[in-house]
């Protein structure tokens, strides 16, 4: 039976173990000093390479989160910036519109006066010229009336007067 034993395939002989094992075992310090190392450090360079780039990813936020701060600040100045512009504009608008209120008011006086000064010097003109024609009128009806020639200058002053003075105070004298 013995031999039906040693005949059996499946088991595999004493020295076959102990040589198969060896071998493991220096294929297993070859891949622990050579390949694992190698695996190792591989390992290592993407773990670096993952956690340099979290804290890249990271830093680039927070310069971004500053950057993004920064630029609201600028826009929030802006915004006061142009809000307080505007209401420059506005007040300086009101100032020029009541300036020009102001000038056109000066200007209506002026105007008006000036306009009241031209309708005296017009007054005044016909005044004067009412008085030669009346005054011509008046001494060539005395004439008549009188019968005798009102020709001389001062003659003729006096009669105008009096008959001015006459009828400006409304009761015609006879003389």
């Amino acid at each position: 039976m013995r031999a039906a034993e040693e005949l059996n395939p499946l088991v595999p002989h004493l020295s076959e173990i102990i040589l198969g094992a060896a071998w493991f075992l220096i294929l297993l310090v070859l891949i622990w000093k050579f390949v694992v190392p190698n695996f190792e450090k591989a390992y290592a360079e993407r773990t670096a390479a993952i956690e340099g780039g979290i804290a890249q990813a990271e830093t680039k936020q927070a310069e971004a989160d500053a950057k993004l701060a920064e630029l609201e600040s600028q826009l929030s100045e802006a915004r006061h910036e142009a809000a307080r512009i505007r209401e420059e504009a506005r007040e300086q608008g009101a100032a020029i519109i009541a300036e020009m209120r102001q000038q056109a008011q000066e200007e209506s006086a002026r105007i008006v006066e000036h306009g009241k000064t031209q309708i005296e010097a017009e007054r005044q003109q016909a005044v004067t010229s009412l008085r030669a024609e009346v005054g011509a009128l008046a001494t060539g009806l005395a004439g008549r009336i009188v019968g005798e020639s009102l020709d001389d200058e001062a003659r003729q002053s006096r009669v105008v007067e009096r008959f001015l003075a006459d009828l400006e105070s409304g009761t015609p004298g006879v003389n």
